[in-house]
């Protein structure tokens, strides 16, 4: 019997959902690259697959935005927007804490969300995931990108149809019956246009620089001859992730419910019911910023104390409006400096550029600095060696530019914001080169 669908709002995104189950651990199902809950019910071998996953646990599965039924978008999604998705989702159905299952295109984000948010993440589970999709001289388990052009091209021609079920199905690839659900599958979760759209952003994601953030139990599930995503993939997942337990299935095929879902299941059942404990969490993931006046001692000289106290105010004044906008947690204030945290790096880019408009008024020079990574908690304060990183960022930067690492830059992949290429740099006491990046 199919679930009843539910909506809950992600910002001003309708989020379609479904609650099934009665186990005493949540588990928050991220699907891959397109979905539509109430058409996997129409599957035999998703619904057995579904139907002992709640043997076990309550199960919690939402389409995500931009498919499915959830509402469509006229920009395409970031892993940081539809991270917020689960946070939603989470929350409409009065979970506190719950494990992760992200398969494919949903595991980057499951990473990103279980390194951010700890404490809402009780395990990982990745099954076929990645962590880059691109091919490159340091990745060589990537996807080259005129094969990604070639899929484009079948999506452009052949939608409507099973498109791409050989690679991600081989063992049922000849069925009729499966053949024709999935192309209903593919059509009712999106338009040819939003399917090249979503593949697009899909290919731009790089967690790579997260990986080692991740604190929670973690367990890979990868078919040996995954045709769609290799199996280096997920022992490289496997190899960068503390802890994380690799277990190789013996299919090529990449969707969970089809090739060998049994061994699959057993292996994910015997993972989740042996945890119960909260991880201890004295490390957060997340995205520092922070701003400097340029020649604040200059200004002040030239305006005299009370003048340049009173345009510090205003300046003060000013960024906090714009951090209670964009969420961002002011953590100190030390002299004409503001040192911020984020939940994501694109909501924090888009308050530095906020802030860096509304100064503009005050005619105060500002620089701003950003870098994701972790922090250490001791008490209310967050410091560690990405505190370090922002700051050194921010002495880089010239009068009213934004500049960031390559990790920030990484992580709003998709989001349409643009950079500029600033070069390598030697940051003041940081080990290796940086490479940084300007917010155009």
């Amino acid at each position: 019997m199919t679930p009843d669908t539910k909506y809950t709002k992600a910002g001003d995104v309708n989020i379609a959902y479904q609650v099934f189950g009665s186990g005493s651990i949540d588990l928050v199902i991220v699907p891959g690259w397109l979905s539509n809950i109430d058409i996997f019910w129409e599957e035999p071998t998703c619904v057995r697959f579904f139907q002992r996953l709640a043997s076990f646990s309550r199960v919690i599965i939402f389409d995500k935005r931009g498919t499915g039924l959830s509402d469509r978008v006229t920009n395409t999604p970031t892993l940081e927007e539809r991270m917020e998705d689960v946070y939603a989702v989470m929350d409409a159905a009065g979970s506190r804490q719950a494990s992760l299952l992200g398969y494919s295109e949903g595991g980057p984000m499951c990473a990103l969300f279980s390194a951010t948010y700890p404490e809402r993440t009780l395990s990982l589970i990745l099954v076929g995931s990645y962590a880059r999709r691109i091919r490159t001289e340091d990745f060589p388990w990537g996807v080259e990108q005129s094969k990604f052009e070639k899929f484009f091209e079948d999506i452009s021609k052949n939608w409507g149809g099973p498109v791409g079920l050989a690679q991600r199905a081989p063992s049922v690839a000849a069925d009729k019956f499966f053949g024709r659900w999935w192309a209903k599958f593919l059509r009712m979760s999106a338009s040819p246009a939003a399917a090249v759209a979503l593949t697009r952003m899909n290919q731009e994601i790089d967690i790579r620089g997260i990986l080692h953030a991740i604190r929670v139990p973690t367990l890979v599930l990868h078919a040996k001859g995954d045709r769609l995503i290799k199996f280096e993939q997920g022992r490289f997942l496997a190899d960068k992730i503390p802890g994380a337990k690799l277990i190789p299935l013996p299919t090529e095929d990449h969707l969970p419910w089809i090739g060998c879902p049994d061994i699959l299941l057993d292996k994910v059942e015997e993972f989740l019911t042996g945890i119960r404990t909260r991880p201890s969490i004295d490390r957060v993931f997340c995205t520092v910023m922070f701003t400097d006046i340029v020649a604040s001692t200059k200004i002040a000289l030239a305006l005299g104390d009370q003048r340049f106290h009173d345009l510090l105010e205003a300046y003060r004044k000013a960024i906090r409006l714009e951090l209670s906008i964009y969420k961002g947690r002011e953590l100190d204030t030390a002299g004409d400096g503001f040192y911020v945290m984020f939940d994501g790096p694109a909501r924090a880019i888009h308050c530095a550029r906020a802030i860096r408009d509304s100064l503009r008024a005050l005619e105060l020079p500002v620089r701003i600095g950003l870098h994701t990574g972790e922090c250490q908690i001791d008490g209310k304060k967050f410091s560690g060696i990405t505190a370090h990183i922002g700051a050194r960022i921010t002495g880089k930067a010239y009068a009213g530019q934004i500049l960031v690492s390559h990790t920030v830059k990484d992580l709003v992949a998709g989001s349409g914001i643009e950079f500029k290429d600033f070069g390598v740099h030697a940051l003041q006491g940081i080990p290796d080169q940086w490479h940084l990046y300007s917010v155009v």
